[in-house]
């Protein structure tokens, strides 16, 4: 997949009026929301899940070099082959020699996103072979050519009317010749014309949600059986998987398969969950004759021991991107790469480089809904905080952004300049504002006011509102002391206000727009 995060706003700015996507992700986002809750709610241990779920991916990120060299040594006891892949290329070219090897046609995909980070598709269609995804989502985004735009829904973006049209003009051909307007009726469809493939392929291709050290088993979970198809029927079966992906032992694996169904759909456990340990055996009765797993890193390595390395406990459930209001008002396809939402947020830039992508993490508002729910406790807001952090260091912000947020750092570092100014700024806007409440435009906030009225200052500062809190409750205490303090503090508000409120005037106003133009950078644009 080529990357274009380079191109997120004017991609967000499209989004946003995409009347068709809203109403699609309006759909599938509510029941996303509402199940997790419900399943959440009727288990008290969630929490302690939470927290066993941290404590299980920080041992085995402390340990990943030990419990990947267990997991080779259980895949080959078992008769698979594991290939070490440091890069994409590394893996494009391991998967297309063994299907070389094995005189490989067809190839039958279950829904992989280390496939779709790494292109396979796009490289084993270039050597010429045959591939079909088989999950519905990743099949209806095959015949669109289009990207994924949801790590669990990767079609979530499609309205059915959409779905239905791309399966008329694809399956005309097979004999298809009726336009369907329901979803059990396209399943079918769907399903009728997959059967056979499955059946033809030399080579099933599957993800892994995770891989067991002490077994050297795969673990893949589905809703459709399409994974189980994948690896059982074609003669030999890839599994594609992260090097994060490994876990020391079965009862790991269960207690992140209760936090993984409930985050990602809402369902205590899914329809299919599928362990595969080697190929068939002799008394099997199905299965491929041939096993292999290929262990891509990709910068892990190196994310392992850098800042972000809390981002490779996540278990890509797609909670974090459910919940978060930006993704629900600009779909996937914006982030405009494998990974969307919160957490693509905080891996695209690491792997594609903060000049492709660091737009994405200031798209961000910083509310901390996706850390609250995430069943791995990954701190997202500050991953994304150090992305913004480092961005800056690099002078890969925009000019104005760099100058605006050193301004800013400048006077908060000095609160006996930081404060008065603020003080004489609020109270300026305040009596410009006070008619009316709000402000329908000001100078250099125009993405903010082009689509809501900005609020007037109270003509306060927090400070002030707080001090003066204080004062009140202590005047028991303190006697005439308040008063004299109070008088003190007006008599200087007074000598600001008068003296220089002529010359700053101006300036503050100016200042103002430019402090909301900075939150607004800083947050992201109003979500609609």
């Amino acid at each position: 997949m080529e990357p274009r995060s380079h191109d997120f706003k004017r991609r967000a700015a499209c989004a946003v009026v995409d009347e068709q996507l809203k109403e699609a992700l309006a759909k599938a986002q509510d029941g996303f929301v509402g199940k997790r809750a419900q399943v959440v709610e009727i288990l008290p241990e969630f929490e302690q899940l939470r927290e066993q779920g941290k404590i299980i991916g920080d041992h085995v990120l402390a340990n990943l070099d030990y419990y990947l060299e267990r997991y080779e040594a259980a895949v080959d006891k078992h008769g698979g082959q594991v290939h070490w892949a440091e890069t994409p290329e590394d893996a494009q070219n391991i998967v297309r020699n063994i299907c070389k090897r094995v005189d490989a046609k067809r190839v039958i995909k279950g829904k992989s996103m280390i496939s779709e980070e790494v292109a396979l598709n796009e490289a084993l269609e270039s050597y010429g072979l045959d591939v079909v995804e088989s999950d519905l989502g990743e099949y209806i985004l095959q015949l669109a050519k289009e990207p994924p735009s949801h790590i669990i829904t990767p079609a979530i973006h499609k309205t059915k009317a959409q779905i239905a049209e791309l399966f008329y003009n694809a399956h005309q051909k097979l004999g298809y010749d009726k336009k369907l307007d329901s979803v059990p009726d396209l399943v079918n469809e769907a399903r009728e014309v997959l059967r056979s493939r499955y059946l033809e392929a030399d080579v099933g291709i599957t993800g892994a949600n995770f891989l067991i050290a002490e077994t050297g088993s795969n673990i893949i979970v589905t809703n459709e059986g399409n994974g189980d198809l994948s690896c059982t029927l074609p003669r030999v079966h890839i599994v594609t998987a992260s090097i994060d992906k490994v876990v020391p032992t079965l009862d790991d694996a269960s207690a992140l398969l209760r936090l993984l169904a409930r985050s990602a759909t809402g369902q205590e456990f899914t329809s299919y969950t599928t362990l595969s340990t080697g190929p068939r055996r002799t008394a099997d009765l199905d299965g491929p004759e041939e096993y292999h797993v290929v262990l891509v890193d990709n910068g892990r390595s190196k994310m392992l021991a850098d800042g972000f390395r809390e981002m490779l406990r996540c278990i890509r459930c797609g909670a974090c991107m459910n919940h978060c209001p930006v993704y629900g008002a600009i779909g996937g396809h914006s982030y405009g790469w494998v990974y969307p939402g919160p957490m693509g947020s905080v891996l695209t830039p690491y792997f594609l480089g903060l000049k492709e992508a660091g737009d994405l993490a200031n798209a961000c508002t910083l509310n901390g809904r996706c850390a609250s729910i995430c069943p791995m406790k990954i701190p997202l807001p500050d991953l994304l905080r150090e992305h913004r952090r480092r961005q800056f260091e690099a002078k890969l912000a925009p000019k104005i952004a760099s100058f605006a947020l050193a301004s800013w750092g400048f006077l908060a570092k000095r609160p006996k300049l930081y404060q008065p100014l603020t003080a004489l700024g609020m109270r300026m806007m305040g009596m410009v504002g006070r008619r009316k409440g709000r402000f329908r435009s000001l100078p250099m906030v125009g993405g903010w006011t082009d689509t809501r009225d900005l609020p007037a200052p109270q003509g306060k500062t927090f400070h002030m509102a707080w001090r003066k809190r204080r004062m009140l409750t202590a005047k028991t205490k303190m006697g005439d002391q308040s008063d004299q303090g109070k008088g003190s503090e007006l008599r200087v508000f007074a000598f600001l206000t008068i003296i220089l409120a002529p010359i700053l005037s101006v300036v503050l106003v100016g200042g103002y727009g430019l402090f909301v133009w900075m939150f607004q950078l800083i947050a992201g644009p109003p979500i609609q």
